[in-house]
């Protein structure tokens, strides 16, 4: 039986696609990105999420909010990694918070969080990547998800490249065909055209890089500590593992001479 299951196994994940349905919309075409966060020992890319931060600061940031990311975790090892300059700067060049004390707006400081923005209507993004879901399969089996994360930054990215160009307008609202998003038509534009930012590092700024980096970003926000948990997750199951081997050499210590005795 187990042989079975396995050789079944192996099979459906060789009919796994780059492109796939998710689960639940049989319309949704979710891409398969390769991000390098992806698996057990998956790390962020910090080059990337620099990227991710600056596609979010000049096109994102317009309509959406950061509200539960604090600008300090900027210079976090494991994120952005920026110099603690760095992010004074960026916090006062790019954003206001209304200070109760003033009774007005200054400039932010790092131990400020991102603003909230609602002023379009538009969801905050701070944990996007986490309430979103990418491809379950195969068969809705779930080993993707078990092996590579939900697949939330996969969903964001998709949803970024998946305007197809054509519109309609329905109860005074244009939306947008999308081949990602339930149901194929979302209200939000296409935010992203592909060289809408130009990167520091001379990345290249294609719609797909794009889409790729700012998913990475976003997926940044949603799980900052991603690697301690990963490393904390490993030394867990490492050490049950140990313990587990020591038990079973100290249970067939003990048990030796009852199963090894001789019959009188």
């Amino acid at each position: 039986m187990f042989k079975n299951i396995t050789l079944g196994t192996v099979a459906a994940l060789a009919l796994t696609t780059s492109t796939v349905l998710a689960a639940g919309g049989g319309d949704q075409q979710i891409e398969d990105f390769a991000f390098s966060f992806e698996g057990p020992f998956g790390t962020f890319d910090q080059n990337q999420l620099q990227r991710g931060l600056k596609i979010y600061t000049e096109v994102c940031a317009s309509c959406h909010g950061l509200k539960y990311v604090p600008l300090r975790t900027l210079a976090d090892e494991g994120g952005p990694h920026y110099s603690d300059a760095q992010v004074r700067a960026y916090a006062a060049e790019n954003f206001e918070v209304f200070d109760a004390e003033l009774d007005d707006y200054r400039p932010a400081k790092p131990t400020d969080h991102f603003p909230e923005n609602n002023d379009a209507g538009a969801p905050d993004l701070s944990l996007m990547a986490k309430a979103r879901a990418g491809f379950h399969g195969p068969y809705g089996t779930g080993i993707s998800q078990f092996v590579n994360g939900m697949g939330g930054p996969e969903y964001i990215a998709s949803l970024l490249t998946g305007y197809t160009g054509e519109e309609k307008e329905e109860a005074g609202v244009t939306l947008y065909e999308n081949t990602a998003f339930p149901g194929g038509w979302i209200s939000m534009a296409p935010p992203l055209y592909g060289e809408d930012v130009e990167f520091d590092d001379g990345h290249s700024n294609e719609l797909h890089h794009e889409a790729q980096d700012i998913a990475a970003f976003l997926m940044w926000t949603a799980e900052p500590k991603m690697m301690d948990r990963k490393y904390t997750g490993f030394v867990g199951v490492f050490l049950l593992g140990l313990l587990g081997f020591l038990l079973y050499l100290t249970n067939k210590k003990l048990w030796a001479p009852v199963k090894h005795r001789k019959t009188v």
